[in-house]
């Protein structure tokens, strides 16, 4: 029984949720070691799931040595999947609702400077139109420029880019749709990258390789590791470094914390907040530099 309403759990993610095949994928392999852990205690049933097991499945994930971040994970995957029940009248209350996620320390998102993000551009971008140098500043411009994670920019159509309005039109997280503003440099790049394109559509890819067919994550990080190695020497390398970064300089730059919400399509504003840290990590260090007192 408990099965068939994990299934239907996991059912509403994909139709009614939208979530991602990779969340509905972690969220499934969660929920069906939690049943494993039931049938170990000859549990079968939602209604003798009490709080003391959920207790004893937490005590097993530590005796595991499994790392914070993973049991945080796992216990908000069931604390999901136990709200559904009530909601859904299989239990009355839901069990781990008063267990918290154990505490762990937020190590702070790495990032490049505006100084090596325009390095990569000029390596990239000296006015002559070649197909492969064009394509490679979009990735970096649209990845900083729009805070856009790999998935946004490589499922993004031509038709989301509004020229007029200088705006484009993201589908995030849950199929959640934001507008949000494109530099005129990246909407200049664009136009010079179309020329070069035989023909395209509406509905066609808004960036593809020199075969024709839309890009995909492999190539993005490839290109983002391959350039962020020239200039910089921070451990990440990945395509979330430039999302991470412009985040972080808006912010720098005095930007509204609701507004850059907004621009990274972030559903909770404490996800948002890490990015503050950031900012004034970086304030410390220069501090610590350059005043005579530090």
């Amino acid at each position: 029984m408990i099965d068939n309403i994990i299934d239907s759990f996991l059912l509403e993610l994909s139709g009614v949720k939208r979530s991602s095949d990779k969340t509905i994928q972690a969220y499934s392999n969660d929920l069906h070691q939690f049943q494993k852990f039931l049938k170990e205690k000859n549990i079968n049933d939602l209604k003798s799931i009490s709080e003391r097991v959920v207790r004893l499945y937490l005590m097993k994930m530590n005796g595991d040595e499994l790392a914070k971040t993973s049991i945080s994970r796992k216990l908000s995957a069931l604390r999901k999947f136990l709200d559904y029940c009530v909601r859904e009248k299989y239990i009355d209350l839901n069990p781990a609702k008063q267990i918290s996620n154990p505490k762990t320390k937020r190590s702070l998102p790495e990032t490049i400077s505006l100084d090596s993000f325009k390095e990569i551009i000029k390596l990239n971008f000296k006015g002559e139109n070649d197909f492969k140098k064009l394509l490679t500043v979009l990735i970096f411009e649209l990845l900083y420029g729009c805070a856009l994670r790999v998935s946004e920019l490589c499922g993004l159509n031509v038709g989301d880019i509004d020229f007029n309005r200088e705006s484009i039109r993201i589908l995030g997280k849950g199929s959640k749709e934001r507008i949000i503003p494109v530099s005129r440099k990246s909407i200049m790049v664009l136009k010079e990258y179309n020329k070069l394109r035989q023909s395209f559509a509406f509905g066609d890819p808004l960036l593809v390789n020199e075969k024709g067919d839309r890009i995909n994550a492999r190539l993005v990080q490839r290109q983002v590791k391959k350039y962020i190695s020239e200039v910089s020497d921070i451990l990440k390398k990945s395509p979330h470094v430039l999302r991470h970064s412009a985040a972080t300089h808006m912010l720098d730059e005095g930007a509204d914390l609701l507004a850059v919400k907004e621009i990274l399509g972030h559903e909770n504003l404490s996800t948002t907040q890490i990015y503050t840290h950031v900012s004034i990590e970086r304030l410390k260090k220069t501090h610590k530099s350059a005043h005579p007192k530090s």
